[in-house]
């Protein structure tokens, strides 16, 4: 069996590499040379933002490899995230303001002698006793800000729901809230859920749900695998991660992920996917708390329910499946959802483009907290 899989994976890789065409198989499995806008399961509205940007086509190679000094790799994400920045900015400007939602600011201090800034949102007079969101944002641990205009969206609209939402400010590889690699980010979403933990009932909090996109998904899996290391896992009650970025997998030419050759260059780069990961924790890291798809049965057995969601068109799509499969197989209480026709945590940022899929992963992850 493992030998078919192999060669299966050797001729889909050569199929690609070839150049030629497989109509039997989607995106650039199928077709080496399709873009995004060219993949016929790609939602129109979501092309037209994207090309505003000139982003509906492949996303470029990156100026360095895995083999680069640290220093470069930090100064090359660096660079990146203004760019996110403006494009996030652009997605989330003239929008609405939320009414009826308090919100306000804590510092706390983290495991590691740092500060911690933390977001709170949560609706105005609301009932005690309500689910609250521990909420990690994406960037592959090494950009962006809990701050940012996406991540201020989204956390209100969370709140619009009837949830109390903590949004943690934790260190990144690079970028202004760098330099600072595995296990400083994890570190301080750690502390961020223990203050949280030991604040519940000040926040009118019954239980709490971990969750978060991309990079944020990697860390909302590793904080409930440090949990349970740690023997706090009575902690957390529930964990929705979305498009998680776990595998360590993508500076490898043949792997168990598909996804990886037949959505790549769609928003996401497999090759700027394979810079952040080994600026993170190595070239060959294999520790489940960096990357959580390395989890053992051992590491699994026990954990409270999840969500695993994903994206069609996301090169990380497959790694978010594997995971959620072995988490079956270890016996947890999991489920999954894949949101077709969209690109990476495209379910969460096209605000504008699909209001309805945007509404629709809120109320999931709200059906998700209260049904606990």
């Amino acid at each position: 069996m493992k030998k078919v899989i192999l060669l299966s994976l050797i001729l889909i890789t050569s199929c690609v590499n070839s150049n030629s065409k497989n109509t039997n198989l989607p995106g650039r499995l199928g077709d080496s040379e399709m873009s995004l806008k060219n993949d016929p399961r790609a939602i129109p509205a979501v092309i037209k933002v994207m090309s505003e940007f000139d982003m509906d086509g492949l996303a470029p190679e990156p100026p360095i490899s895995i083999d680069a000094t640290q220093q470069e790799k930090v100064d090359y994400l660096s660079s990146l995230e203004p760019v996110y920045e403006e494009v996030f900015k652009s997605w989330y400007s003239d929008l609405t303001e939320v009414e009826g939602l308090e919100r306000f600011t804590k510092i706390i201090d983290g495991i590691d002698g740092n500060q911690i800034k933390l977001y709170i949102h949560k609706p105005k007079n609301h009932n005690s006793n309500t689910p609250g969101i521990l909420h990690i944002h994406g960037g592959g641990m090494s950009i962006l800000k809990a701050s940012g205009p996406n991540y201020i969206r989204w956390r209100d609209d969370l709140a619009s729901t009837g949830l109390v939402v903590v949004g943690v400010e934790f260190r990144n590889v690079a970028g202004e809230l760098g330099s600072h690699p595995f296990p400083a980010g994890l570190n301080d979403c750690t502390s961020a859920l223990q203050w949280m933990f030991d604040n519940k009932e000040k926040l009118g909090v019954s239980k709490i749900i971990i969750s978060g996109e991309s990079g944020g998904g990697n860390l909302t899996l590793a904080t409930t695998l440090k949990a349970k290391k740690d023997e706090k896992l009575f902690q957390i009650d529930g964990v929705y991660a979305q498009c998680p970025y776990i595998s360590n997998e993508y500076h490898r030419s043949i792997n168990n992920l598909p996804s990886l050759v037949e959505n790549n260059g769609y928003f996401l780069n497999v090759n700027d996917m394979a810079v952040m990961a080994t600026a993170y924790d190595g070239v060959d890291s294999k520790n489940p708390l960096a990357w959580p798809l390395f989890a053992t049965n051992k590491d699994l057995t026990g954990l409270p329910p999840h969500v695993i969601s994903v994206n069609e068109l996301d090169p990380l799509r497959d790694e978010g499946l594997l995971y959620y499969k072995k988490l079956l197989i270890s016996g947890v209480d999991a489920s999954s959802i894949t949101i077709n026709g969209t690109v990476h945590a495209g379910d969460m940022i096209f605000i504008n483009a699909t209001p309805k899929i945007y509404r629709s992963s809120l109320m999931h992850i709200n059906n998700f907290a209260n049904s606990l």
